[in-house]
């Protein structure tokens, strides 16, 4: 970190303001008597030392004075999890420094609207940062006005509105970016007027309209970045007189048109980023012989056909590629293997044949994403000689014997999904119990034998459904504490459920539906916090329902809302489906809110018994099916408070008596299944219960009512009394085949590693001495 030379003293009414600073910090950061955040340099400071030599502080010598001139408050009081930054009014006393030069704020989190009039009083400021962090209004037009700005970051800062033409009268300016914030309209024309701007960063906005014409008068930009956002229209014919240009990132907006091969004739591109849009590259022009080296090219559904572009063997520097979305044929090319980069993606072509040894002898192979292609063959045996590997996607292929036990050996690997192929054999790879493995996909294949269970006690999410294993539920699974999604579908598992399960206090998903299973549930699973799906149907338990049930916290809560994988990767990457059964279709959970789901079907098991009262107290499930068993009894009147669920299926059981009068209050209700049960009485009125399908009550031969249009002997009773707002489902299980993502902490790792994700990217800091950073 850079500082000024620190002098003996500063300004009384500098120091008086900074002192009335760190008190506001300290006050709104006091929760229960206890801070909420750390003050760190902070608690250093006091009236009896200059602030000149105050931490953060930096003072410049002006006319016989020293001037606090710096203030480097970045990363000064991060909040811990759940609990809010310091708000705005804080920074009201440093507003009066007028002599400020630099304001560095990034990284704080701070909330409410950015103050118009204080930031008015700064007019010396050259360098201000205020990237991430929570400002929930527009920019002030007062920023506009403070001509001698070099350096201007209010990316990842909740800002919103348009970006004022205002914006042209900064003509110092070398950095902008405004990089994930919720701008809309479109570019103001009077960017152009920024003729200094080395780096421009409207990244991660809802821009929309035609990237400027004359863009290319920017001619000292060296990085411009408009990604993720709505233009159209071409490419601009101008950029080609950017000579100084390094990074150009146009990808995921909607532009259109031929992407021009004089992008390759920039001598100082070193990063090109073009996918995601509807741009068309022509891979028949063998005479492109590019002048620039590149470092990252993405050309991801771009309507790139035949083989991959032999221009790119001679792009010795090359380290990130995507192609993936496209119509690529042939082979993998042994070249390719050899220019060992980092990250390679592949996904979604029809590239065939078996992959080269050559490529897993490469150490800096990290990222290999080669799903829903058409490659064959084994696994190269020194797969595991690749060991910086994190991400090795290899799913939807024709692969074909066992998996190498090598694979253990790549300590740093995370993320792996081999499902779908035809992968076989009785004999899994052991990883080790500190292994990093945290994501492991290996449904839809052949393999055989008992369950695998020896992976690492890093696991999260583990899929192993559709395949032939046999024998009974491994104990060890139950040791991977921090497991939340375990999926066996469709297997030959046999035995009982283990009391154990109980020690897998993360599980939030637990899919055994398809198997041999048998005995009672254990009551004792009802004690897992987080268990909000579970699916045991088509098995063949036994006894009664545990009334327990009705404590899975799980599904009585409904969870909060996190992004999905989708949201947050740079590269797409999609993963095998979570899927549940309704009668006899199969409907998938939406990708994008897999965290909102909560159902429970025990359907297809032999259970016995009456339905729990206690169920009713699900007040967060979705769906509901104990179908195809042997149930008696009456229905509870307590299942009329389930107020989200939106599929029930109770069929084909031995239900008697009539239907609750409570139904009336299920709104969200859209499927409703109570044939083949000897139910009787009125079917109940309501909003939702008069648009049931008459084969809902089919083969009840006591009901009647509106629905299958048989008259009651006696008038209705009234209407139960609910407020009915109006309001839209967010959820349907009317659609099928959904994919669903793996959890946000496994992405967020990945993250911080190899910088895969651009959640928080930003650009480059380059005045007045401060540290340099590319995010």
């Amino acid at each position: 970190m850079f500082y000024i030379k620190a002098y003996q003293s500063c300004p009384l009414i500098h120091q008086e303001a900074l002192l009335e600073f760190k008190a506001l910090v300290l006050a709104s950061s006091r929760g229960n008597g206890t801070l909420a955040f750390p003050l760190g340099d902070l608690e250093s400071w006091n009236s009896s030392i200059s602030c000149c030599k105050w931490p953060r502080i930096a003072c410049k010598a002006r006319a016989g004075s020293e001037d606090v001139t710096d203030l480097l408050f970045n990363s000064l009081i991060a909040p811990p999890n759940n609990s809010n930054g310091m708000v705005s009014d804080v920074l009201a006393p440093i507003f009066r420094i007028r002599t400020l030069m630099l304001l560095d704020l990034s990284y704080n989190y701070i909330e409410g609207e950015l103050s118009g009039p204080g930031i008015a009083n700064l007019t010396r400021l050259a360098h201000l940062d205020l990237f991430l962090n929570n400002f929930n209004g527009t920019i002030p037009p007062q920023l506009f006005t403070l001509g001698h700005l070099q350096y201007l970051d209010l990316s990842t800062s909740s800002f919103h509105g348009t970006l004022s033409s205002d914006i042209g009268n900064l003509i110092e300016l070398e950095t902008f970016s405004v990089r994930q914030n919720k701008f809309s309209g479109e570019m103001p024309l009077t960017i152009l007027n920024l003729e200094k701007l080395v780096v421009l960063d409207l990244g991660n906005n809802s821009l929309s309209g035609n990237i400027l014409a004359d863009i290319g008068t920017l001619s000292n930009l060296t990085t411009l970045s408009l990604s993720k956002n709505n233009f159209s229209g071409p490419i601009p014919e101008s950029i080609r007189k950017m000579e100084n240009l390094e990074i150009l990132q146009l990808d995921d907006n909607r532009l259109g048109g031929q992407i021009p091969t004089w992008l390759l004739d920039l001598e100082e591109m070193q990063t090109l980023q073009l996918g995601g849009n509807k741009l068309t590259w022509d891979n028949n022009n063998d005479k492109i012989v590019p002048k620039c080296l590149l470092s990252k090219l993405t050309l991801n559904s771009c309507n790139v056909s035949g083989p991959i572009p032999i221009w790119l063997a001679n792009q010795t520097e090359l380290n990130f590629l995507d192609l993936s979305d496209n119509n690529l044929e042939g082979t993998f090319p042994l070249w390719l293997a050899n220019l060992d980069l980092g990250t390679i993606v592949l996904s979604d072509n029809k590239l065939t044949g078996s992959l080269p040894a050559r490529l897993f002898e490469s150490l800096s192979l990290s990222v290999l994403a080669l799903a829903r292609n058409n490659f064959y063959g084994e696994l190269p045996q020194n797969i595991g000689e690749a060991n910086s590997i994190m991400i090795l996607l290899l799913s939807s292929n024709n692969f074909t014997g066992s998996v190498p036990l090598s694979i253990s050996n790549i300590y740093r690997l995370l993320l792996l999904d081999i499902s779908n192929n035809s992968f076989s054999g009785e004999t899994f790879p052991i990883f080790e119990p500190d292994a990093l493995l945290s994501y492991v996909d290996i449904s839809a294949n052949k393999f055989s034998g008992e369950v695998p269970s020896t992976f690492g006690n890093n696991t999260i999410i583990l899929s192993m459904g559709q395949n032939e294993f046999s024998g009974q539920f491994p104990e060890n699974l139950t040791k991977l504490s921090i497991l939340e999604q375990l999926d066996l579908h469709d297997n030959n598992i046999s035995g009982k459920i283990p009391t154990s399960i109980s020690k897998l206090s993360s599980l939030q998903i637990l899919n055994l539906r398809n198997n041999s299973f048998e005995g009672t549930v254990p009551e004792n699973l009802a004690t897992l916090p987080s268990l909000r799906i579970i699916d045991i149907s088509n098995n063949v338990f036994s006894g009664i329902i545990p009334p327990n049930l009705g404590n899975l916290e799980g599904m009585i809560h409904t969870p909060d809302l996190f992004p999905s994988l989708s949201d947050v990767l740079t590269v797409t990457i999609k993963f095998s489906d979570l899927v549940v059964n309704w009668k006899r279709s199969s409907q998938g959970l939406s990708s994008r809110n897999l965290d909102i789901y909560s159902l429970l079907d025990l359907s297809k098991n032999q259970f016995t018994g009456q339905l729990p009262a206690s169920v009713g107290g699900l007040k967060g499930l979705k769906l509901l099916n104990i179908s195809h068993n042997s149930i008696s009894g009456e229905i509870p009147s307590t299942f009329g408070g389930m107020k989200k669920l939106e599929t029930l299926d109770l069929s084909h059981n031995n239900l008697s008596g009539e239907i609750p009068d409570t139904f009336s209050k299920l709104l969200d209700l859209n499927t409703l299944d109570l044939s083949n049960n000897r139910l009787s009485g009125r079917i109940p009125v309501g909003t939702q219960m008069d648009r049931t399908d008459p084969s809902s009550y089919a083969n009840n031969s006591g009901l009647c009512g509106i629905p299958i249009q048989v008259s009651c002997a006696t008038a209705p009773p009234p209407k139960v009394s609910e407020d009915q707002e109006s309001k839209e489902t967010w959820f349907s299980w009317t659609f099928a085949f959904i994919g669903y993502p793996v959890g946000l902490v496994l992405a967020v790792g990945i993250a911080y590693f190899i910088g895969y994700f651009d959640m928080k990217e930003r650009t480059p800091k380059r005045s007045l001495g401060h540290r340099f950073m590319h995010r």
